[in-house]
Protein backbone atom coordinates (compact mmCIF):
# COMPACT_ATOMS: atom_id res chain seq x y z
CA UNK A 1 0.00 0.00 0.00
CA UNK A 2 1.27 3.81 -0.96
CA UNK A 3 0.73 6.19 1.63
CA UNK A 4 2.01 9.81 1.91
CA UNK A 5 3.06 11.84 5.19
CA UNK A 6 2.52 15.31 4.59
CA UNK A 7 4.45 17.63 6.61
CA UNK A 8 4.59 21.08 7.44
CA UNK A 9 7.95 22.48 7.53
CA UNK A 10 8.62 23.84 11.54
CA UNK A 11 10.23 26.84 12.53
CA UNK A 12 12.31 29.17 10.42
CA UNK A 13 14.93 32.39 10.59
CA UNK A 14 12.55 35.14 9.86
CA UNK A 15 14.18 37.92 8.41
CA UNK A 16 12.77 40.85 6.32
CA UNK A 17 15.48 41.88 4.65
CA UNK A 18 15.09 38.31 2.95
CA UNK A 19 12.73 37.56 0.38
CA UNK A 20 10.40 34.48 2.13
CA UNK A 21 10.87 31.70 0.62
CA UNK A 22 14.45 31.74 0.67
CA UNK A 23 14.03 31.62 4.60
CA UNK A 24 16.13 29.00 6.13
CA UNK A 25 15.12 26.50 8.93
CA UNK A 26 16.31 27.69 12.46
CA UNK A 27 18.43 25.58 14.52
CA UNK A 28 14.66 24.69 16.60
CA UNK A 29 13.76 23.63 13.51
CA UNK A 30 16.05 21.62 11.85
CA UNK A 31 15.98 20.14 15.48
CA UNK A 32 12.18 18.74 14.86
CA UNK A 33 13.22 17.83 11.42
CA UNK A 34 15.99 15.34 12.76
CA UNK A 35 14.00 14.26 15.60
CA UNK A 36 11.44 13.09 13.08
CA UNK A 37 13.74 11.63 11.05
CA UNK A 38 14.43 9.74 13.64
CA UNK A 39 11.47 8.64 14.41
CA UNK A 40 10.72 7.81 10.59
CA UNK A 41 13.71 5.55 10.15
CA UNK A 42 13.09 1.66 9.92
CA UNK A 43 9.81 2.63 7.98
CA UNK A 44 9.53 1.79 4.48
CA UNK A 45 10.58 5.50 3.28
CA UNK A 46 10.66 5.34 -0.33
CA UNK A 47 11.19 9.44 -1.45
CA UNK A 48 10.96 12.55 -0.26
CA UNK A 49 9.32 15.73 -1.82
CA UNK A 50 9.37 18.92 -1.79
CA UNK A 51 8.46 22.44 -2.82
CA UNK A 52 11.46 25.05 -4.09
CA UNK A 53 11.28 27.30 -0.92
CA UNK A 54 14.34 26.98 1.23
CA UNK A 55 12.66 25.99 4.60
CA UNK A 56 10.80 23.08 2.61
CA UNK A 57 14.30 21.98 0.85
CA UNK A 58 16.27 22.36 4.55
CA UNK A 59 13.25 20.05 6.31
CA UNK A 60 13.37 17.32 3.06
CA UNK A 61 17.21 16.91 2.79
CA UNK A 62 17.38 16.21 6.21
CA UNK A 63 15.09 13.07 6.29
CA UNK A 64 16.21 12.26 3.11
CA UNK A 65 20.20 12.01 4.37
CA UNK A 66 19.01 10.01 7.57
CA UNK A 67 16.32 7.81 5.19
CA UNK A 68 18.52 7.29 2.45
CA UNK A 69 15.76 8.25 0.17
CA UNK A 70 15.67 10.56 -2.83
CA UNK A 71 14.58 13.98 -2.59
CA UNK A 72 12.35 15.62 -5.05
CA UNK A 73 11.86 19.06 -5.71
CA UNK A 74 8.31 20.37 -7.68
CA UNK A 75 7.84 24.28 -7.23
CA UNK A 76 4.40 23.62 -7.19
CA UNK A 77 4.30 22.61 -3.53
CA UNK A 78 5.51 26.01 -2.64
CA UNK A 79 2.90 28.53 -0.98
CA UNK A 80 0.59 30.70 -2.83
CA UNK A 81 2.31 33.69 -4.54
CA UNK A 82 3.21 36.42 -2.09
CA UNK A 83 5.32 38.33 -3.96
CA UNK A 84 3.36 41.30 -4.77
CA UNK A 85 4.14 42.65 -1.29
CA UNK A 86 7.07 40.27 0.31
CA UNK A 87 7.26 40.52 3.81
CA UNK A 88 4.12 41.69 6.08
CA UNK A 89 4.80 41.89 9.50
CA UNK A 90 2.25 40.31 12.14
CA UNK A 91 -0.75 41.23 13.50
CA UNK A 92 -1.08 42.49 9.67
CA UNK A 93 0.22 39.22 8.05
CA UNK A 94 -2.43 36.88 9.67
CA UNK A 95 -5.16 39.32 9.16
CA UNK A 96 -4.37 39.35 4.88
CA UNK A 97 -4.26 35.75 5.26
CA UNK A 98 -7.47 35.62 6.98
CA UNK A 99 -8.99 37.50 4.07
CA UNK A 100 -7.21 35.39 1.76
CA UNK A 101 -8.96 32.11 2.97
CA UNK A 102 -12.06 33.78 3.42
CA UNK A 103 -12.35 35.54 -0.38
CA UNK A 104 -10.63 32.28 -2.18
CA UNK A 105 -11.58 33.68 -5.44
CA UNK A 106 -10.19 37.21 -4.59
CA UNK A 107 -6.72 38.31 -4.93
CA UNK A 108 -5.89 40.12 -1.74
CA UNK A 109 -2.88 42.57 -2.11
CA UNK A 110 -1.96 40.89 -5.61
CA UNK A 111 -1.95 37.41 -3.94
CA UNK A 112 -2.33 34.46 -6.17
CA UNK A 113 -6.04 33.30 -5.14
CA UNK A 114 -6.64 30.78 -3.03
CA UNK A 115 -8.41 28.95 -5.59
CA UNK A 116 -6.05 28.85 -7.97
CA UNK A 117 -3.48 28.21 -5.19
CA UNK A 118 -5.41 25.00 -4.48
CA UNK A 119 -5.77 23.88 -8.06
CA UNK A 120 -1.94 24.07 -8.56
CA UNK A 121 -1.21 22.13 -5.41
CA UNK A 122 -3.88 19.47 -6.43
CA UNK A 123 -1.96 18.92 -9.35
CA UNK A 124 1.20 18.97 -7.77
CA UNK A 125 0.00 16.49 -5.38
CA UNK A 126 -1.96 14.07 -8.28
CA UNK A 127 1.88 13.86 -9.63
CA UNK A 128 3.63 13.15 -6.37
CA UNK A 129 0.92 10.29 -5.97
CA UNK A 130 1.33 9.12 -9.74
CA UNK A 131 5.11 8.19 -8.44
CA UNK A 132 4.50 6.65 -5.34
CA UNK A 133 5.71 3.55 -4.56
CA UNK A 134 4.22 0.79 -1.76
CA UNK A 135 5.40 2.28 1.73
CA UNK A 136 5.61 5.72 2.42
CA UNK A 137 6.28 9.10 0.71
CA UNK A 138 6.84 11.84 2.32
CA UNK A 139 6.33 15.78 1.46
CA UNK A 140 7.63 19.00 2.79
CA UNK A 141 5.79 21.75 2.33
CA UNK A 142 3.93 24.67 3.85
CA UNK A 143 1.07 25.19 6.25
CA UNK A 144 -1.43 27.20 4.21
CA UNK A 145 -0.68 24.31 1.47
CA UNK A 146 -1.82 21.89 3.53
CA UNK A 147 -5.04 23.85 4.49
CA UNK A 148 -6.05 24.08 0.82
CA UNK A 149 -5.31 20.86 0.09
CA UNK A 150 -7.02 19.57 3.15
CA UNK A 151 -9.87 21.19 2.08
CA UNK A 152 -9.83 19.50 -1.11
CA UNK A 153 -10.08 16.25 0.45
CA UNK A 154 -12.33 17.14 2.54
CA UNK A 155 -14.64 18.03 -0.06
CA UNK A 156 -15.39 21.18 1.95
CA UNK A 157 -15.37 25.10 1.16
CA UNK A 158 -11.95 26.69 1.34
CA UNK A 159 -11.33 27.93 4.94
CA UNK A 160 -13.96 25.42 6.66
CA UNK A 161 -11.12 22.59 6.64
CA UNK A 162 -9.49 21.00 9.59
CA UNK A 163 -6.56 23.43 10.69
CA UNK A 164 -3.37 22.11 11.78
CA UNK A 165 -3.01 21.87 16.02
CA UNK A 166 0.39 23.49 15.21
CA UNK A 167 0.11 26.68 13.61
CA UNK A 168 3.51 27.85 13.55
CA UNK A 169 4.97 24.78 11.73
CA UNK A 170 5.36 21.07 12.01
CA UNK A 171 1.73 19.38 11.42
CA UNK A 172 1.21 16.58 9.60
CA UNK A 173 -1.52 14.67 6.93
CA UNK A 174 -1.20 10.91 6.92
CA UNK A 175 -2.75 10.12 3.13
CA UNK A 176 -3.82 6.99 1.43
CA UNK A 177 -2.36 6.85 -2.49
CA UNK A 178 -4.87 5.74 -5.18
CA UNK A 179 -7.08 7.34 -5.00
CA UNK A 180 -5.51 10.17 -2.96
CA UNK A 181 -7.59 10.54 -0.06
CA UNK A 182 -6.95 10.92 4.33
CA UNK A 183 -6.03 8.05 6.01
CA UNK A 184 -7.35 9.87 8.93
CA UNK A 185 -9.75 12.73 10.73
CA UNK A 186 -7.33 15.26 9.56
CA UNK A 187 -4.07 16.68 11.04
CA UNK A 188 -1.75 15.36 13.34
CA UNK A 189 1.64 16.95 15.41
CA UNK A 190 4.64 15.67 13.89
CA UNK A 191 5.76 16.10 18.32
CA UNK A 192 3.59 13.18 18.84
CA UNK A 193 5.03 11.06 16.36
CA UNK A 194 8.75 12.02 17.38
CA UNK A 195 7.58 11.49 21.09
CA UNK A 196 6.29 7.74 20.57
CA UNK A 197 9.06 5.07 19.68
CA UNK A 198 6.45 2.69 18.55
CA UNK A 199 5.04 5.55 16.21
CA UNK A 200 3.80 3.88 12.78
CA UNK A 201 1.27 5.51 10.93
CA UNK A 202 1.08 2.86 7.58
CA UNK A 203 -2.08 0.15 6.81
CA UNK A 204 -0.24 -2.34 5.54
CA UNK A 205 -1.98 -5.00 3.14
CA UNK A 206 -3.43 -8.28 4.56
Amino acid sequence: MAQILFVTHPEVVIDPEVPVPRWPLSAKGRARMEALAEALAGLPVRAIWSSDEQKAIDGAEILSERLQAPHRVDAALGENDRSATGYIAPPRFWEVVAEFFAHPDVSVLGWETARDAQSRIRAAMARVESEAQPGLTVVVSHGGVGQLLTAALQGVAIGQEAKSPNPSGGGYLLLEAFPLRLAGDGWGDIDAITADPHWDGLKRDA
